[in-house]
């Protein structure tokens, strides 16, 4: 990446400005235009450097207090109409798979967010009806101690 990039990284990697011209804003700061601005970020997404750009909502600020990690074992074979359900479901906002280890048999991982535990565990069964898996565990959250986005350069400064 060119040091315009970075700085361009640097300006949206904690996030637009909630106005009526956010990308406006940022050019600015950049010192570039708006159109070029939103032409790299067209890139980036064709690309696949970037997959989205999307707002972030604060879960327990709008009242959804409950977090589970949802571990789910998943043959190979369904792993892909596992995901497209879980995902598709109103309270998940994560789903991925990771390797098993020994002695923790699951492989899919979804984040389950709710208003309260019964309302997770009813996210959960859900899936488990749509999906026919039925080995699965809810790890709720007990205390969440940083939550924020990816720095990627941190020691480049920031565009303002």
């Amino acid at each position: 990446m060119d040091e315009t990039q970075v700085k361009t990284i640097t300006a949206i990697q904690s996030g637009v400005p909630i106005s009526a011209e956010p990308f406006r804003e940022i050019a600015e700061k950049l010192g570039t235009s708006e159109d070029a601005l939103l032409d790299q970020l067209r890139k980036w997404k064709d690309d696949g450097t970037i997959r989205r750009f999307g707002a972030i909502l604060r879960h327990t600020e709008a009242g959804f207090s409950v977090n589970a990690m949802g571990v789910w074992d998943v043959h190979a074979e369904r792993i892909e109409g596992f995901a497209r359900a879980a995902t598709s479901s109103e309270g998940v906002s994560h789903c991925y798979q990771r390797p098993r280890f020994d002695g923790f048999p699951y492989n899919l991982y979804t984040m389950i967010h709710g208003r309260s535990r019964d309302e997770c565990e009813e996210t959960a069964r859900k899936i488990r009806e749509q999906t026919g898996i039925t080995e699965y565990e809810l790890l709720f959250t007990t205390e969440e101690f940083k939550k924020s986005p990816p720095v990627y350069f941190a020691d480049r400064g920031s565009a303002e």
